[in-house]
């Protein structure tokens, strides 16, 4: 096996904090998290696995983080002999290079068993995004009392949870809430993207993964049609995030002979499209806290895998899956999953929202209150909720050192 010269014997004072992301949500919330640490601590060298975000805030990595991007039950089945023969070679590694501190931003599936085996080694360990287990899986809480030394949780909800299992939390809210402004510019962004300020506009937000876009494309560019069938003088905006998810959406729509439809692609600018957007048809995810951040009404949908969906409809503690929906704890925007998630279905729920102005503005309503509580200089808590792991095993290590030269 090949030695990995251990981080002490590099650099005298220097910190090493390992991190884990293992997809792009948790590339950006590494990225922030690891500006505020090289903040407080300008020497601090970080490695792991990242993406290109973490890597221009000066991170390390050590794989590809797409090796860890598989989608679902059945998906992560076939990946399985792999993932696993990456985990034990990471552990290895870090093992051997003993860290300050390990972060692992969300992957729970991953980052949870390598936590625990650092954790046993005296590594600290902290676990950046509360898994769901409010949602589903709640069995999970005594694996993260296991692995975590502290659990980093985004909504306020989850405090309690790990307070009643004995597990140190930190609520440190979510970034995208510090990111996104209260009240955004719906009219400069129409002018910008040269939408007349009449229309109306509806954001198609397919996903962000390959995978996701082949599964929700024919989908929402069927509903389009049915949408723009009742409604007249309606736009649709698309944000794509990559080139091939584009050529996947573009090929749905000469596959069903739709180019014709009112229709925009943006190259990313997501936020503008929802912003910009009167209403949103938005695949389940992150995306959907987007939008009401953004104060944009919207539809949740979302289709999976059969066998997926089977399994997790089997362990499912709540009757939502989208984060608006959670957060308030009720349905406050419709979700349409499944079989359920039909082209004119969804166009009807669609046309229910652009046809009812005070409907979205008690939408927006409800979206600001939301944003404001979640609006908590995610970073920086963050940063401090794990400053005396980190001090304290710098600590250790410095008397270690001492205790060692003493003695020689």
């Amino acid at each position: 096996m090949k030695h990995y010269t251990s981080m002490r014997e590099r650099a005298a004072g220097e910190l090493r904090v390992a991190m884990l992301a293992g997809e792009a949500s948790g590339d950006l919330l590494g990225s922030r998290l690891l500006q505020a640490l090289k903040s407080r601590y300008p020497r601090l060298k970080a490695y792991g696995i990242g993406g290109p975000k973490m890597q221009g805030s000066g991170f390390k990595t050590w794989y590809p983080m797409e090796q860890l991007a598989v989608r679902g039950y059945v998906e992560v089945l076939r990946s399985l002999p792999r993932l696993l023969r990456l985990r034990a070679e990471l552990e290895r590694r870090l093992l051997d290079d003993q860290p300050d501190i390990f972060i692992g931003v969300d992957a729970p599936d991953f980052n949870l068993v390598l936590e625990r085996k650092l954790k046993a080694a005296g590594i600290p360990t902290i676990h950046y995004v509360s898994p769901s287990i409010w949602a589903w899986r709640g069995e999970r809480i005594h694996q993260i009392k296991r692995a975590a030394d502290k659990v980093l949780a985004l909504f306020p909800f989850e405090v309690p949870i790990y307070e009643r299992a004995g597990i140190p939390v930190a609520y440190v809210g979510h970034p995208l809430a510090d990111e996104l402004p209260e009240h955004p510019d719906r009219n400069g962004v129409r002018e910008q993207l040269k939408i007349p300020a009449d229309a109306y506009v509806v954001a198609l937000l397919p996903g962000s993964r390959q995978s996701e876009v082949r599964q929700m494309a024919d989908l929402m560019i069927a509903t389009a049609g049915h949408i723009r069938e009742q409604i007249n003088n309606v736009h649709f905006l698309v944000p794509l995030a990559s080139r091939e998810t584009r050529l996947i959406f573009e090929g749905a729509l000469y596959r069903r002979h739709a180019e014709d439809l009112p229709l925009t692609i943006l190259f990313g600018h997501a936020h503008e499209a929802m912003t910009a957007a009167d209403t949103a048809l938005v695949a389940s995810g992150t995306a959907t806290l987007e939008a009401a951040l953004l104060k944009c009404a919207m539809v949740i949908t979302y289709t999976m895998p059969a066998a997926t969906a089977w399994i997790m409809r089997r362990k499912a503690y709540l009757p939502y899956v989208g984060l608006p929906n959670i957060i308030a704890g009720e349905f406050i925007v419709p979700e349409l999953l499944q079989e359920d998630a039909q082209p004119e279905n969804l166009a009807q729920a669609v046309c229910n929202l652009l046809r009812n102005p005070q409907l979205r503005l008690r939408l927006r309503s409800r979206f600001l209150a939301m944003h404001q509580i979640l609006r908590q200089g995610t970073a920086d808590r963050a940063v401090d909720a794990i400053a005396p792991l980190l001090n304290a095993n710098t600590e250790n290590a410095s008397t270690e050192k001492t205790d060692a030269a003493q003695n020689v």
